[in-house]
C-alpha cells in the first residue's frame, strides 16, 4: 500500500519534495486545499527572497504587510538567539529584563497616556485582549467595527472582523454590529456621512456599548486612509457616548505609515491599541494591547481575568526590544517616510499611464493600487466575495504577472498591496515599478470594452 507521504512525493503537480510534503501534511490558510500550491523559500537578505529554485525576488509587500526591517536585522536576530541560550520559556508570573524593558518602549512611543501593555503572540490575540478589557472597564457589551476591516481569526477578533471570511465562522460572538467605512471609492456614502452613521448607532443603541474598533488606516480591504478629521471626531463621538476608542495597529503600526503608529497621522491619542506584526518585524510571533493610565488603574483593585501561556514569551519580548531599538536607532520611521512619499509618485505614474488603474491610495510605505475593469465607473475586477471563492481573478493575475516578473505583491479582493520593508531604497522602488508596470498589462487587456 502507498503510504500518504509516497503519494504525496509522487504526486506530478511541479512542485518540490518539500513544497509536496508541506501540501500534504499542512494546512495552507483561508483556501480551498485543492488550490494551495507552496513556494519553498530558502533565503532571504535585505528587501529581497530566494526560492528553492534560486529565482530572486523584490518583497514589495513585507510578506502579509509585516517584515518591516526587512530580512537582514541581524540585531533582531542576535537578540532572539542571545534570550533563547539565556532562558528560552518562563512563566508569565515571572519577567525578564527584555520583557520590563519593551512595556516601558512602548509606553514611551505609544501617544498619549498609553501606559500598560498585555503581551500575547498575534494580532488576533490582541483584539481579543482589547475587547474583554474594553468589556470589563465598561461594564457593557457591544463592540461597533465596520465592514471593510480585519481584525483576526479567532472566534471574538473574526467576530468584529467585516469581511467575508467571518461569514463561515458566524454566528459568532453576540453583541459584534458593523458600520460603514469612510471610502470614497466604493460606498454610496461620502465619508465624513459613515462618521455620521456610527454616531447614529451609538445613539439607537443606548448605553450599551463599550468601544468603537478600527483600523486608523484599513490594511487588507484595501489600504483606506480617511480624511484627517475623521479619527478625532470617531474618538469624540465614542467618548460622548461613553464608548472608548480601539485603534487596531497591528498592520498600521511600527513605522509603516511614515510615524510610528497609523493614528499618529492623525494626531489622535486611543483609549486601547493593539499591535503586532512590526512589533517584531515579524521576526517572533508577538501580539501587545495597550491601555491608558485610567484603563490600568481600574484593574489594580478588579481582576485582569485574561492570560495566556505564552504571554510576554522571554523569545518573543526580545526580538521585540531589538526591533524598536533598531527602529529608534537608524532612523527607519524617517526613512519610510522619505521614500513613502518617493513611492506615492511612481505609483501616481502608473495611474496615468495604465487606465486599468483606477485609484492609488495611502500615506508612508502603506500603499494600495486599485484596480477597474472600466474607467468610466470604477467597475472593480474583484469582489468582495472572491476572498471565499475558488479560482483566480485578474487581480491575482496581474500578481502573478509581477511575480514571474520578479517582484512579490499580495493582493486583496480589487487591491494590490504595497507595503515592502521600511529599509527599501529608491533604486529597489524603481525596479519594483517597473515589474508592476509590465504586470498591469494584464489588467489593462481585460478591461470591459
Amino acid at each position: 500500500m502507498t503510504s500518504k507521504k509516497e503519494a504525496a512525493l509522487e504526486r506530478g503537480d511541479g512542485l518540490n519534495e518539500i513544497e509536496r510534503l508541506d501540501r500534504e501534511f499542512v494546512f495552507g490558510t483561508w483556501s480551498y486545499q485543492s488550490e494551495v500550491s507552496p513556494t519553498q523559500i530558502i533565503g532571504a537578505e535585505g528587501v529581497r527572497f530566494t526560492d528553492a529554485d534560486g529565482n530572486e525576488r523584490i518583497d514589495l509587500s513585507g510578506q502579509l504587510m509585516c517584515s518591516n526591517l526587512g530580512h537582514s536585522a541581524d540585531a533582531v536576530a542576535d537578540a532572539i538567539a542571545s534570550q533563547a541560550r539565556e532562558g528560552a520559556y518562563f512563566a508569565p508570573g515571572f519577567t525578564t529584563e527584555a520583557r520590563a524593558r519593551l512595556g516601558e518602549k512602548l509606553a514611551e512611543i505609544t501617544p498619549g497616556d498609553l501606559s500598560k501593555t498585555f503581551f500575547s503572540t498575534s494580532g488576533t490575540e490582541a483584539v481579543e485582549a482589547a475587547i474583554k478589557i474594553a468589556r470589563f472597564y465598561t461594564g457593557k457589551r457591544k463592540i461597533i467595527s465596520r465592514y471593510r476591516s480585519y481584525h483576526g481569526a479567532t472566534y471574538g477578533s473574526i467576530s468584529v472582523t467585516g469581511d467575508p471570511r467571518r461569514l463561515m465562522a458566524e454566528p459568532g460572538i453576540p453583541g459584534m454590529i458593523k458600520a460603514p467605512d469612510p471610502y470614497a471609492y466604493g460606498s454610496t456614502l461620502d465619508p465624513m456621512q459613515s462618521l455620521d452613521y456610527i454616531e447614529e448607532m451609538l445613539m439607537l443603541e443606548g448605553d450599551t456599548v463599550a468601544a468603537v474598533l478600527v483600523e486608523p488606516i484599513v490594511g487588507s480591504n484595501g489600504i483606506l486612509v480617511p480624511p484627517d478629521e475623521y479619527l478625532p471626531n470617531l474618538k469624540r463621538i465614542a467618548h460622548e457616548h461613553d464608548a472608548l476608542l480601539i485603534c487596531d495597529e497591528v498592520m498600521s503600526g511600527f513605522g509603516r505609515t511614515g510615524e510610528w503608529f497609523g493614528c499618529d497621522v492623525f494626531d489622535v491619542a486611543p483609549d486601547i491599541m493593539t499591535m503586532a506584526k512590526g512589533l517584531t518585524g515579524a521576526y517572533a510571533p508577538l501580539g501587545a494591547t495597550i491601555v491608558t493610565d485610567e484603563i490600568a488603574s481600574y484593574f489594580e483593585d478588579n481582576m485582569f481575568c485574561h492570560g495566556h501561556t505564552y504571554s510576554g514569551h522571554p523569545v518573543a519580548v526580545a526580538a521585540g526590544l531589538a526591533a524598536i531599538e533598531a527602529y529608534q536607532e537608524n532612523d527607519v520611521i524617517d526613512h519610510a517616510r522619505e521614500v513613502g512619499s518617493y513611492l506615492g509618485e511612481r505609483l501616481d505614474e502608473l495611474a496615468t499611464n495604465h487606465p486599468s488603474v483606477g485609484d492609488t491610495r495611502g500615506v508612508g510605505l502603506f500603499r494600495g493600487i486599485e484596480l477597474t475593469k472600466r474607467e468610466d465607473d470604477r467597475k472593480p475586477f474583484g469582489r468582495r466575495e472572491d476572498k471565499v471563492s475558488k479560482g483566480s481573478t485578474v487581480v491575482d493575475e496581474v500578481a502573478a504577472e509581477a511575480y514571474a516578473q520578479g517582484t512579490y505583491v499580495a493582493n486583496m479582493i480589487n487591491t494590490l498591496i504595497i507595503a515592502p520593508p521600511l529599509t527599501i531604497t529608491e533604486a529597489d522602488i524603481d525596479e519594483a515599478v517597473g515589474t508592476l508596470d509590465a504586470a498591469l498589462d494584464v489588467s489593462d487587456a481585460a478591461m470591459d470594452e
